[in-house]
């Protein structure tokens, strides 16, 4: 009996915690469904922010890119600022109120020979043949007209020209000749001008004292120098103001004398080889050598025991 009443107030205690317990459960439920519904709502609230964001920035890219297109076709070149510096002494040949330049328009621009033709057209009384003029002969006297010159002074024609220098400027030029081949030397003369022909120096050869190395080794082009041809009485060619040299230095008289090379001027070894390519060599392709040949000039380029590349003669 006392167990069985044990047993049945111990099963009443059980049944009485349970009653709590499910009580407890049943009180806080409701706090529990509340807990539930505000993570849902947290949950829609921050699904709603994020389409929205997306959708936000979307649209702001989209009036991004439309502003951007907008602003790049209202930019057209009236509204491009002009940040060229104009000098009000030259005409403004600029084209305006276009974008692209017009590649059909034609090249007007002036080539070197254009501008050399020019030069000579506005310039053609720099060109011109006298007898012999007072001042220099007096230049010339013991020198180029020696003492010993046996060729009248109303035989020699003075002759004034431009050229073209190795610095690409004008230079004036003299020369004395015969007066047999005075016209042919200015024509070439003229030829060489317009074609831009470079020649360095075109002085008298009193200016280095009559000294033809002196003259040659500094490249200079010159014609009278009255001589006898050595251990002779005959007159040399330029002795006659028959012959003409051009670009000296670089056109060497060259001749094997006893075995040994003699070049004049002495300072002229690096251009005797004449299959080198340089400049101011003259050879058949050589302007210089188609207009003296074209006026019945002889070349001692084409000479067979010496070689004078420098040489025109008549």
């Amino acid at each position: 009996m006392a167990n069985s009443d044990a047993y049945l107030i111990g099963k009443a205690k059980y049944k009485d915690h349970d009653e709590k317990k499910s009580g407890q459960y049943e009180r806080h439920k409701p706090n529990m469904k509340r807990h539930t519904n505000i993570i849902i709502t947290a949950a829609a609230s921050l699904l709603i922010v994020t389409l929205a964001g997306r959708e936000f920035i979307k649209n702001h890219k989209k009036e991004s890119n439309d502003k951007s297109s907008t602003n790049v076709s209202e930019n057209t070149c009236e509204d491009i600022p002009d940040t060229s510096i104009h000098d009000t002494s030259i005409p403004d040949t600029s084209i305006s109120d276009t974008c692209v330049a017009d590649t059909n328009t034609p090249d007007t621009s002036t080539s070197e020979a254009d501008i050399l033709d020019t030069t000579y057209e506005n310039n053609k009384e720099q060109f011109y043949i006298s007898e012999i003029p007072d001042d220099i002969l007096e230049k010339m006297q013991g020198k180029s007209y020696k003492a010993d010159c046996t060729l009248p002074r109303e035989n020699l024609r003075y002759i004034h020209v431009l050229h073209v220098g190795f610095d690409n400027q004008v230079h004036e030029g003299e020369l004395v000749v015969n007066k047999d081949i005075a016209d042919d030397v200015l024509e070439i003369f003229k030829a060489l001008y317009e074609s831009g022909y470079q020649i360095e120096k075109v002085r008298l050869v009193d200016e280095y004292d009559a000294d033809d190395e002196a003259s040659m080794s500094d490249n200079n082009s010159s014609a009278f120098n009255f001589r006898f041809i050595s251990h002779t009485t005959k007159i040399s060619k330029h002795g006659m103001g028959m012959a003409v040299d051009i670009n000296t230095l670089y056109n060497p008289y060259v001749k094997t004398v006893d075995g040994e090379l003699s070049i004049e001027p002495a300072n002229a070894a690096d251009y005797v080889d004449r299959s080198r390519d340089f400049s101011h060599k003259i050879d058949h392709d050589d302007l210089c050598y188609k207009l003296f040949t074209e006026h019945g000039f002889e070349w001692g380029g084409d000479w067979t025991h010496s070689k004078d590349y420098q040489h025109f003669e008549k």
